[in-house]
């Protein structure tokens, strides 16, 4: 398997086994892997009638620093542009109530270790 394919897929068991911890805890799903022009958003879930906008970080190695750590100010821009891409194309969404996860991942990408960061950033934090 090309590099390139393994990666990927490596990604999409990492955001199935996240979206099944979210769902789990009681999240409904709205959207998953939502490409915008100035970003993507890994998963877009709702929490009661919080919008949630979830980044998954996996890391096979946290020798480095851990999923949220990866998360920096350029990220974190990012992630708020697509966010504010999402709710302008979802007028529905438009007037709720948001925030911003981080899910990190690690270990085995099949059954990985997730720690669930609630309200991990807040959108004036970037």
């Amino acid at each position: 398997m090309r590099p390139g394919a393994d990666r990927r897929a490596r990604g999409a068991a990492v955001e199935a086994a996240a979206r099944d911890h979210l769902l789990r805890a009681g999240l409904r799903e709205v959207a998953a892997n939502a490409n915008y022009r100035l970003g993507e958003l890994d998963l877009v879930m709702l929490d009661g009638a919080m919008l949630v906008f979830v980044e998954v970080r996996y890391r096979n190695n946290v020798r480095f620093g851990g999923g949220a750590a990866s998360v920096d100010v350029h990220k974190r821009r990012k992630l708020i542009h697509a966010a504010q891409a999402f709710l302008a194309s979802h007028p529905r969404h438009a007037q709720s109530a948001c925030r911003f996860d981080v899910i990190e991942a690690d270990g085995d990408p099949a059954s990985p270790r997730l720690n669930w960061l609630r309200d991990a950033f807040r959108a004036d934090d970037a």
